[in-house]
């Protein structure tokens, strides 16, 4: 029996902060295999993601070619978030990647950000009898997720341009389709 960990996010764009994570799930042995979902349509958030689903899903598999040879194999993107139309709810997508991997232990990975705002889930009691959570740590939040020295990185501030805080190859991705004006 295998750990599936499920990793979304909007990652408009991913960031060096989610290497890391991604990195040190993989590294310790939180989970086997990872897959990084980026959202189709997030409902928990302020604003729209800038950037398309598909540019997202874009910049996610080139940062994943920024990873070491080692953790790579074990991470792959899953579109299936933004190939589905309508809300992105996370149950919908554990109960599809449950088919996919039968009999295997899935894990949802969520910042604490993200955590504290477990409540508000669609379907979140079922949701919690189908998964294991695990809860990272971020700067800023306070709770009780695991610390795995997360780093102080967020995409609002990429989107601005008041950091550049990407891989090269999701740099060069940001330039030359002119993402964020920046």
């Amino acid at each position: 029996m295998s750990r599936v960990g499920i990793y979304g996010g909007t990652f408009d764009p991913i960031h060096m902060g989610h290497l890391h994570v991604i990195t040190q799930l993989i590294e310790k042995k939180f989970v086997d295999q990872l897959l990084v979902v980026p959202a189709g349509e997030p409902l928990l958030r302020e604003h729209a993601p800038r950037a398309t689903a598909q540019q997202r899903r874009a910049m996610c598999q080139l940062a994943l070619s920024d990873l070491s040879a080692e953790v790579a194999s074990k991470v792959q993107v899953n579109p299936i978030e933004i190939l589905r139309t309508g809300p992105s709810y996370a149950i919908d997508t554990v109960e599809a990647v449950a088919q996919t991997y039968p009999g295997d232990s899935l894990v949802l990975i969520v910042g604490q950000d993200a955590a504290d705002k477990l409540d508000q889930w669609h379907r979140i009691d079922e949701l919690r009898t189908m998964v294991e959570f695990v809860v990272i740590s971020r700067p800023g939040y306070q709770g009780n997720g695991i610390d795995i020295g997360a780093l102080p990185v967020a995409a609002t501030t990429i989107r601005e341009g008041l950091s550049a805080d990407v891989s090269s190859s999701v740099a060069a991705f940001i330039r030359e389709n002119n993402l964020y004006d920046n």
